[in-house]
């Protein structure tokens, strides 16, 4: 029965495997983070100059997505590579960021309940589009604005499609798709609260943001495919992250499919 307990690499693995436990947790006294040491609470926000180019997203309630049972949507869920040469509407990727990491219910200074769960409400992300194929958009690299509803320019690139095959390891789907979801962490926006029990949480909330992109995809006829094998470095120079405060942690091409 030890067959499981040694890679085929012949090393064995129960140091890395305590981060996917808990037990950091009773080792970690939590009266010396910076929340309970009364420090303010990091930005749930990345800022944007007052000039900066800003895109207005239709709301809730606004936008013309049509209805989907759920049931059917998580039955359907698949990920899926083979895109259709069609753009996205602006109302289709509007509906997409807000199922995945939409504001739902404002709150105080540094906290906002979302449509998906963070331990803590700490949502330590955030979501940049990577804008090949969307209806009313210049190609480049925007970045999603939670708390007013809105996209913020970024810059553009040359030889994107290229670029971004490039630092997915050369899944070339990836770059075929109508836009690229790439979400980064801010680490700190965790570390406040928790400290170095932060880490394993970050990764489990970042799932639930993806999974709730694959079931929205399902209600445009669209389809998604989540990406955790890339060129750290490459990716991270892409959007110009620093890549200690900032980092890219995950990534869901998305673009229509056949129904």
């Amino acid at each position: 029965m030890d067959d499981y307990k040694t890679s085929s690499f012949g090393q064995n693995f129960r140091l890395d495997r305590q981060f996917l436990k808990d037990s950091i947790r009773q080792a970690v006294d939590f009266s010396l983070t910076d929340q309970s040491r009364g420090v303010a609470a990091p930005a749930i926000e990345k800022p944007c100059s007052a000039d900066a180019k800003r895109v207005d997203l239709p709301k809730p309630g606004d936008w013309k997505i049509p209805a989907k049972d759920l049931a059917q949507a998580i039955a359907n869920r698949r990920s899926r590579r083979d895109f259709l040469q069609q753009s996205l509407s602006l109302d289709e990727l509007a509906f997409l960021l807000w199922a995945t990491q939409g504001i739902r219910e404002p709150k105080k200074a540094g906290r906002n309940f979302r449509t998906v769960p963070s331990a803590g409400c700490r949502h330590a992300f955030e979501t940049y589009i990577l804008v090949l194929n969307i209806q009313g958009l210049a190609y480049g690299i925007y970045r999603y604005l939670p708390t007013t509803h809105q996209l913020h320019f970024e810059f553009s690139v040359e030889h994107l499609p290229a670029r971004i095959a490039q630092a997915t390891l050369n899944q070339r789907f990836s770059a075929a798709a109508a836009a690229v979801f790439v979400w980064t962490a801010l680490p700190y926006r965790m570390e406040w609260r928790y400290g170095p029990a932060s880490y394993k949480v970050i990764a489990i909330d970042v799932g639930h943001v993806c999974q709730n992109l694959y079931l929205a995809c399902e209600a445009i006829s669209a389809g998604t495919c989540a990406v955790a094998a890339y060129d750290q470095d490459a990716l991270d120079a892409l959007l110009k992250l620093d890549g200690e405060d900032e980092f890219t942690i995950y990534l869901a091409p998305v673009g229509k499919v056949k129904d």
